[in-house]
């Protein structure tokens, strides 16, 4: 269209939006935000607004949607959750001193990863900016935490992209626009695309350097990181343009490595349902078993504790220290009950640092400050040295607290353009401006006995009215009697109104009081957050201190409420559970049986044979999910647990494709199950379920079969292996490392009582026709199931698991069919002729 041809307002918001072509333009036009033509149609159609036609520009209607400034944050909440980038243009300009359409510009950007507003965000979980760059054989990550201000560098092999993805789970993904690994393409988050020349990197150290106000880089450890430095120094870029304010908050940097975290790649979470079940939903999951966290803060580092567990022992007995002397001292419950009315420090000391605070998050900053105190006598005379370092974080910047308690109401308006949010007392100009509006009827008062002491008329009058103003009101006999400076401003019936120069310049005064008080208020407000800014550093640092003490109280309580026990760790490898249970099952179903479980160099795998539904899998996971409590920080659900060094979880349960991919379910099961055998060690501990399952038997029993060797004799990690193939027991009389172990159940009446315990030896059963049967299998297919299954044992050498490999492939084959029956097995009744099946029936009799 040409740009001549539009109108000016339309030129203004064409010349906008060519700015940021690729996201939504809220236009502010008065009380509303508005979007044109493109714009107009998509948000009508993601947030079902009206799309209306109005007016003409370059001779075509204008296609509009609005929607009311005031509930904006509703309709950005929703967009943000659909991956939406939204460019917020607001009126910098006076309308009563513009000529032509007012001026505008954007004023900030929100994206999914940018978000700090308290309304756009879940504040139980992380919301990341995640930065991908190529290097020379590796990929360099930065991430950011824009609520918080967390900065974290890393470089991984390519092939390591999607487990990280997992990990991190970013809301948005940044890349260079040539970019093109398949871990990118299938991420399910907001992508943005930078061009190349972006990930320069000189360009990147000069910015990180500048942001930190260092000379280099060397200090934060990233120097022998270049892929890193470039995703750092695009990602900080892209946060400038967005927020257009510095960025205080974001002091530093730390360098991550994957070996300080127990590894566990995308299959491992999903399987353990950390925080998500296999179905996508929230609960129940142990995130939601364990969240008994009182704050935001604590939810938020819950959830990523339990997403990264440690692998540096030290730092985790210290967790079990301090959640032990909570337990042992009782301090959990007052702990708890300190740390609930304190806010969201962390988020709002960001939106302080981005001038974004509104003034309920000043007072809800201030109100936390003032718990902290609360906070510390909840811990008297604590030996932890965990709680002791965590405490002396919690010393209130006494400036801060001085400022916010003086300067802001203690229950301050929602919105600061309402006024009500400086403190009275707090500045005299603006408790002058207040009073005009509220205590002026002294002045008139005074004001009404001076005129008529001056003017003699006893029964004049000064008012005010919110149409007229204020005014002198004289009976119409004794009008003619007003002094000169009189001014006639309303004749009514019986009376006259008039208004003298003194009266006017008071009620212009009054009148513009409220204007200028909230203009004052908005400068008080500023100089606030300005003033608060050198203290930035020391709210993140109480921050992470109470949030820390969230998690640990939540352990603690965790650990008393479900009866879970201190692990203890050891240097070598391996791992005993006495009585082991699954914290989410447990949870649900009652009784639950415990289990005991023995891994190491000398029983390195165990083979484990049983019913479906017998409690194979939960076996194995609750297994894992000890380990991952216990590197955590947490206790576990066992009445006792001893675990060696681990580096890595794998899992390979349960039925899945990937039909978009390509991939059917055995495809997935094998791409999973050569990760595994690619990547583990002697430290790891590895979960396979119904390995070959996805092919015919003697495929499956074979693939089962060499991956258990290969296991075995090359990984040599800690294995729990669960088969249906029995033939695989036999694997224990080849090596020495290997264990058969059972879950048993045993048939009543027309019926299967599953009894959930683990037994040493093998399964001489798999009950597989029970349990169709209990789910739901018509009674004439189980009938049939039954007698084929007594005829195939009746084939078989002979009807015990012990079977090898060799002997398994020596079942004989059934009897061959008789001529006859073959023959009348491959015909078609309906397609014969008269005539054609009496001559096939000769033959046959002939034949027979």
């Amino acid at each position: 269209m040409a740009f001549e041809n539009h109108t000016p307002m339309m030129r203004q918001y064409l010349t906008l939006k060519a700015q940021y072509p690729d996201m939504l333009l809220f236009y502010r036009m008065g009380d509303f935000y508005e979007l044109f033509f493109e714009d107009a149609e998509k948000a009508s159609r993601l947030l079902g607004i009206t799309l209306t036609r109005r007016g003409a520009s370059n001779g075509e209607p204008i296609k509009m949607a609005g929607l009311p400034y005031h509930a904006a944050e509703q309709y950005l909440a929703k967009l943000a959750k659909m991956g939406e980038a939204v460019a917020i243009c607001e009126q910098v300009g006076d309308p009563a001193t513009s000529k032509g359409p007012v001026a505008r510009e954007v004023t900030r950007i929100l994206t999914p990863g940018t978000l700090t507003d308290a309304a756009l965000l879940d504040e139980t979980r992380d919301n990341t900016l995640l930065c991908v760059a190529k290097g020379d054989g590796v990929l360099g990550l930065a991430r950011l935490n824009l609520a918080s201000g967390d900065f974290v560098l890393s470089e991984i092999a390519p092939g390591y992209l999607s487990q990280e993805l997992e990990r991190i789970h970013p809301a948005e993904l940044v890349t260079a626009e040539d970019h093109t690994a398949d871990a990118l393409q299938q991420a399910r988050c907001a992508r943005k695309r930078l061009a190349p020349w972006q990930f320069d990197l000189e360009s990147a150290q000069r910015s990180l350097s500048q942001q930190f106000n260092t000379h280099d880089l060397a200090g934060f450890g990233c120097g022998e990181m270049p892929a890193a430095v470039m995703a750092a120094g695009a990602l900080l870029d892209y946060v400038k343009h967005t927020q257009r304010t510095a960025l205080p908050h974001i002091a530093g940097l730390r360098v991550e490595q994957t070996s300080h975290y127990l590894q566990l790649d995308a299959a491992t979470r999903r399987n353990l349902e950390i925080d998500t079940t296999i179905r996508g939903e929230a609960t129940p999951t142990l995130y939601s078993l364990l969240n008994s966290t009182q704050t935001a803060m604590g939810a938020r580092l819950l959830r990523h504790w339990l997403h990264h567990p440690l692998r540096n022992q030290q730092v985790i007995q210290q967790r079990h220290l301090a959640v032990a002397q909570l337990l042992e001292q009782s301090l959990d419950s007052a702990l708890q009950q300190a740390l609930h009315p304190i806010g969201d420090i962390e988020r709002m000391t960001a939106r302080v640092a981005l001038k974004s605070a509104r003034p309920r998050d000043l007072s809800g900053l201030r109100d936390s400050l003032l718990q902290l105190p609360s906070l510390m006598q909840a811990l008297p005379d604590v030996q932890s040295a965990l709680l002791q370092s965590l405490l002396a974080e919690l010393q209130v910047p006494a400036g801060a607290l001085q400022l916010l308690t003086q300067a802001i109401q203690q229950e301050p308006a929602a919105i600061l353009r309402e006024g009500g949010v400086i403190a009275q007392g707090y500045d005299a100009e603006l408790d002058e401006l207040r009073a005009l509006q509220t205590d002026h009827g002294d002045f008139l008062l005074q004001f009404e006995a001076a005129e008529k002491a001056r003017t003699g008329i006893a029964n004049l009058k000064v008012e005010y009215n919110s149409v007229h103003g204020f005014y002198i009101e004289i009976s119409r006999l004794q009008a003619d009697s007003a002094p000169a400076e009189y001014r006639r401003r309303q004749t009514l019936k019986n009376v006259e109104r008039f208004i003298t120069p003194e009266l006017k310049a008071f009620e212009d005064k009054v009148l513009s009081a409220n204007e200028r008080a909230l203009a004052r208020e908005k400068m008080l407000y500023e100089q606030v957050l300005e003033a608060l800014l050198p203290h930035i550093t020391a709210l993140q640092r109480i921050a992470i201190a109470v949030a820390t003490l969230d998690v640990l109280a939540c352990f603690a309580e965790r650990a008393r409420a479900l009866n879970y026990v201190q692990p203890e760790f050891r240097a070598d490898i391996g791992l005993e559970i006495q009585h082991g249970r699954h914290p989410v099952v447990e949870s649900i179903a009652q009784p639950y049986v415990a289990n005991d479980v023995t891994l190491n160099p000398y029983r390195q795998l165990l083979l484990i044979t049983g019913p479906n539904m017998g409690g194979k899998s939960t076996f194995m996971r609750q297994t894992a999910l000890i380990v991952l409590l216990a590197y955590c920080g947490s206790f576990v659900p066992a009445q006792s647990a001893v675990i060696g060094e681990i580096d890595r979880i794998f899992t390979r349960i349960g039925a899945s494709d990937d039909l978009a991919g390509g991939r059917s379910t055995f495809m997935v099961e094998m791409t999973e199950t050569a990760n595994i055998l690619n990547n583990a060690s002697a430290s790891s501990l590895v979960l396979l379920d119904e390995i070959g399952r996805g092919t015919s038997t003697f495929d499956g029993l074979s693939l089962a079969w060499a991956v258990a060797r290969q296991l075995l004799e090359k990984n040599k990690a800690l294995t729990l292996f669960a088969t249906h193939y029995f033939e695989l027991t036999r694997i224990v009389d080849e090596a020495k490392h290997a264990a058969n172990v059972h879950l048993d159940a045993v048939e009543h009446g027309q019926g299967i009582v599953f009894l959930h315990k683990v037994e040493e030896g093998a399964a001489t059963m798999s009950y597989g026709i029970q349990v169709a049967q209990l789910a739901g299998i018509p009674k004439s297919v189980v009938q049939l199931a039954k007698r084929k299954l007594q005829q195939l044992e009746n084939q078989t050498v002979t009807a015990t698991p012990q079977n090898d490999l060799v002997a398994a492939s020596a079942v004989p084959e059934e009897p061959p069919l008789h001529p006859v029956v073959a023959t009348l097995e491959s015909i078609q009744p309906d397609d014969l002729t008269p005539k054609q099946a009496l001559e096939l029936l000769y033959a046959l009799k002939k034949q027979l």
